[in-house]
């Protein structure tokens, strides 16, 4: 038997139960992982709360996409992987099919990342989704080049650092946004150009004067509702509004029409468009592990939480007091 926490109805972060749960062999193309870390993201945060883009489909149901840990067991028809392997566990499958929020778990092969000399389990767990999903959006699909300027919404996310550190490694121009003045000074350290305070300051007006009435290429925006169409009003022509979130929870016009049909490119994005393809993937791995052994990209982590107190981890998420990713331990 080993600790795993699930939930037996959708709500609050104290719906989450730790409870001793058998958890089995590895079947076809599955390997079973010690997990010694997992990195907690806001959409398990949805998904526990029924507010996800995938409902939960069945009780009692798990949590979890990204951890750190080490094979225990490799199910048949396994190739490249071997027990023993330190390894890292990315975001491709459902929360309706697998769950890291456990001290030991099923994973899918597909899903692992060997994880290198050097970076420990804690890093291990921190590092991949928020990097995966900036390369994705800004390289695969954005196409971003050096001299263009990328607005990132909710910057002092892991997602939004990432993004910062990407634009960077890009040659592009990284300018944060964030509701307070409190951490605009940490925002610089991580490389952001410029800082702009959503609570104290026109956002699209300040957007607009950075970049001399041109607007930016790319806004990157995890948080959506009524705010995107301020946003769009800051976006080049032919410019791209990325939604990569939906953190306001409440409903998202379209706002081509009420700023007069600008040439705006206005798409949702998520990280399964990267880790769900083999061949994007396999360029999105390579090019993350170059960052983090040249120093370019790095685990920006908040706050370490034991796993019984998951409840705890949720709520801290759920203030957005956090700077970075927060990571929970076995």
């Amino acid at each position: 038997m080993t600790r795993t926490v699930r939930f037996h109805e959708v709500g609050g972060p104290e719906v989450m139960r730790l409870e001793d749960v058998e958890p089995g062999e590895p079947g076809p193309g599955e390997v079973r992982i010690r997990v010694d870390a997992i990195g907690v993201n806001r959409a398990e945060a949805l998904f526990r709360s029924g507010r996800y883009i995938e409902p939960v489909k069945r009780f009692p149901a798990g949590l979890g996409s990204e951890a750190a840990g080490v094979i225990e067991a490799v199910g048949p028809g396994v190739t490249g992987f071997e027990e023993g392997q330190a390894v890292s566990v990315v975001p491709n499958f459902s929360y309706n099919d697998y769950g890291m929020y456990a001290e030991r778990a099923i994973a899918p092969a597909s899903s692992l990342v060997p994880r290198p000399d050097g970076v420990d389990a804690v890093s291990g767990a921190a590092v991949w989704m928020p990097y995966l999903t900036a390369y994705g959006a800004m390289v695969e699909v954005g196409g971003m080049r050096a001299g263009d300027v990328a607005v990132v919404n909710a910057a002092s996310s892991s997602v939004g650092l990432a993004a910062i550190h990407t634009a960077n490694r890009l040659g592009a121009t990284p300018i944060a946004v964030t509701r307070t003045d409190a951490k605009r000074q940490r925002l610089i350290e991580e490389g952001a150009a410029e800082v702009i305070v959503s609570d104290e300051e026109d956002v699209a007006g300040r957007i607009l004067a950075l970049t001399g009435g041109r607007g930016a290429e790319y806004v990157f925006d995890a948080v959506a509702g009524p705010g995107v169409t301020e946003l769009a009003r800051a976006v080049a022509a032919d410019g791209t509004l990325f939604l990569w979130g939906a953190q306001s929870g409440q409903p998202t016009p379209y706002p081509g029409f009420d700023l007069g049909m600008p040439a705006l490119n206005l798409r949702t994005y998520t990280v399964h468009e990267i880790t769900r393809d083999p061949r994007r993937m396999c360029r999105a791995a390579a090019f993350v592990a170059s960052g983090l052994r040249t120093g370019a990209f790095r685990a920006v982590v908040d706050r370490l939480f034991p796993l019984e107190e998951i409840v705890q981890a949720h709520r801290h998420m759920e203030s957005n007091t956090q700077f970075g990713k927060i990571v929970v331990t076995t």
